[in-house]
């Protein structure tokens, strides 16, 4: 079957089929590679298609715009968010929630294009507070709540709702990060020691009891 080619020097014909799935994989490859060098700023259609040897009419093809690629971009940084937080062993929920927060700290240093992609891009497909976090569309804060519900029930929890504390810890820990990516502390042993304890003083704040309490 012959099928046409769109390059930087005109068009091609090749007598194979085509697997729009590959190149479509091959965009976003080329995307998140451009987006991990250089962040927002240093992805354009002009040089993804330089990266790929398409043409932006091509690519548009697969993705309909510049946006649609940063929702991309953004929901492949939640799947690696999330692949971190299903890994999670503890038992007890405020544990749990410790070890979660932990988690977010050590995702944003190890990670931080993943991080950038699903917390701060500016993303159509964001979800949106309070409808989306009310609606449970998002699986990692199904879990929060699921541990929130199983402390409740043991009586830990000082009668906050699940979605005020998920905003809580999610606002207090995006916000300790991005001063420390603006190099508002003085090293990375401060940022730690200070993440530490805003959020032990947020734990205690909501369940009443500190995770080393926990039964």
């Amino acid at each position: 079957m012959r099928y046409t080619v769109y390059t930087m020097t005109g068009i091609a014909h090749i007598s194979r089929q085509v697997n729009p799935q590959t190149t479509q994989a091959r965009i976003f490859g080329a995307a998140r590679r451009l987006f991990d060098r250089d962040g927002l700023e240093g992805l354009s259609m002009r040089k993804l298609g330089d990266a790929v040897g398409l043409t932006p009419m091509a690519i548009y093809k697969h993705y309909s715009d510049k946006e649609a690629l940063i929702d991309a971009l953004m929901l492949d940084g939640f799947v690696a968010w999330e692949a971190r937080v299903r890994r999670i062993r503890v038992k007890n929920p405020v544990g749990w929630v410790q070890v979660l927060l932990d988690n977010f700290l050590e995702f944003a240093l190890s990670e931080p294009r993943r991080y950038e992609a699903a917390f701060l891009l500016p993303a159509r497909k964001a979800r949106q507070y309070p409808d989306d976090f009310s609606a449970g569309r998002s699986p990692v804060l199904n879990m929060v709540y699921a541990r929130i519900e199983e402390a409740q029930a043991q009586g830990l929890v000082n009668g906050t709702s699940g979605v005020e504390i998920a905003l809580h810890l999610s606002a207090l820990g995006q916000g300790l990060i991005s001063m420390h990516r603006a190099g508002r502390f003085v090293s990375e042993k401060e940022f730690r020691a200070t993440w530490r304890r805003a959020m032990d003083r947020a734990l205690g704040s909501f369940f009443g009891i500190s995770p080393e309490e926990a039964p």
